[in-house]
């Protein structure tokens, strides 16, 4: 008799801020991972995580991300979490204050870009120094993003 694996298969994770690209232009990118509690990580590895609406802020020299969402663990009792509570963000020093400077001379934002599972099984947040753009730089993405879906649809059509 065969012994059966006792891991469990979660989907893959790769939970992206659609908006963020379209709403700001995306300089540089980091790694960093999240301080979490279990019914998160359990929520995360089940896909259950949406980054639209949140932004990472500096608050006494550490990192944290405000208003990511993260369902509550559909198992988890009294012990399950707030789902939209500030989570600290891990980085090395070094990249911290480089971002830190960044952030405060040239009027930059840090936006997270995606959430994912790293190959470790943490839960990892790609962030991205990212400038606003404007109305006209919106309205250039735009134009291009529906002539590359054209070209795309004439070239289908010849095929």
């Amino acid at each position: 008799m065969a012994k059966k694996d006792k891991k469990r298969k979660f989907q893959e994770v790769n939970i992206k801020n659609r908006k963020a690209a379209f709403d700001y232009h995306l300089l540089d990118k980091f790694e960093a991972g999240i301080k979490l509690f279990g019914t998160e990580i359990k929520s995360i590895r089940l896909g259950e995580a949406n980054l639209k609406d949140s932004f990472c802020a500096f608050e006494d020299e550490e990192l944290y991300i405000h208003s990511l969402f993260i369902s509550e663990y559909k198992y988890g009792n009294y012990f399950n979490h707030e789902t939209r509570r500030r989570r600290k963000l891990l980085m090395r020093k070094r990249e911290l204050t480089r971002l830190q400077k960044k952030v405060k001379e040239k009027g930059l934002s840090i936006i997270p870009y995606r959430l994912y599972i790293s190959e470790r099984g943490f839960a990892k947040v790609e962030i991205a120094l990212a400038q606003g753009k404007k109305s006209y730089d919106k309205r250039d993405t735009i134009k291009t993003r529906e002539s590359k879906r054209e070209l795309d649809r004439i070239k289908k059509a010849y095929k």
